[in-house]
């Protein structure tokens, strides 16, 4: 493996981008923070080459800033302790990205591992958040939000709980993005893109917290074309 190039600068965001600064590392990093994954997942929500992730994923490993997942074994990863402290970097990068012009045609990820990260930190900011165990269900995708006065916590697929859901809910992904990026009201995605499966006396709480939190998510007014 070819040495990396550094910056080699006395300053801590240049240290940050040696290791986080290379192509892909932090949208690894990003799909991790929805808890361990098998090399084959991350390879298929990605899209990236092969090779180019098992370098990537090396590298993160060597820094100390993803391990092998004791959970799925050895072709498994998850984050440690200084992996996860990459939250908030991911959270002022969403919230930068979302104030941007999308991608004429962008290429759809294959899983939706990258919503959960951003997800739990919008719900998080919420401060009256509900006492609510939500099954959430995108596309093909499953979440599990745990939400009480003490937090939030989300995982992509089942956080292991034994508890039932309050609310199981249907959406679509792109939905989501239109109502993240301000194209659709909270009323217009609820009538528009959400199926309630389970718990419709708990549907209105959660439709709420999500739209605290996405006025929390960006405060900043949008204004960009409809998606066709």
């Amino acid at each position: 493996m070819t040495a990396k190039r550094r910056y080699r600068l006395l300053c801590p965001i240049a240290r940050a981008l040696d290791v986080l600064g290379d192509r892909w590392a932090l949208l690894i990093v990003r799909d991790l923070h929805a808890g361990p994954a098998r090399y084959q997942e991350l390879e298929v929500g990605l899209g990236m080459a092969t090779n180019l992730l098992a370098t990537r994923l090396t590298e993160l490993t060597e820094a100390g800033v993803i391990r092998k997942s004791s959970e799925l074994g050895s072709r498994a990863y998850e984050l440690t302790e200084l992996g996860r402290q990459t939250d908030r970097v991911l959270w002022e990068l969403s919230r930068f990205g979302a104030n941007l012009e999308p991608e004429p045609e962008p290429r759809r990820p294959g899983n939706l591992r990258l919503m959960a990260l951003p997800l739990r930190l919008m719900l998080e900011s919420v401060e009256d958040r509900p006492e609510l165990v939500v099954r959430l269900l995108v596309d093909d995708d499953a979440f599990t939000i745990v939400s009480s006065a003490a937090g939030v916590e989300l995982g992509y697929g089942d956080l292991g709980s034994d508890d039932e859901p309050d609310l199981v809910i249907r959406t679509d992904y792109e939905g989501f993005l239109d109502v993240g990026e301000g194209r659709l009201t909270i009323e217009e995605f609820a009538a528009k893109s959400v199926d309630i499966v389970k718990g419709e006396e708990h549907a209105a709480s959660f439709l709420a917290m999500m739209a605290s939190a996405i006025n929390a998510f960006s405060d900043a007014p949008r204004d960009f074309a409809p998606r066709t």
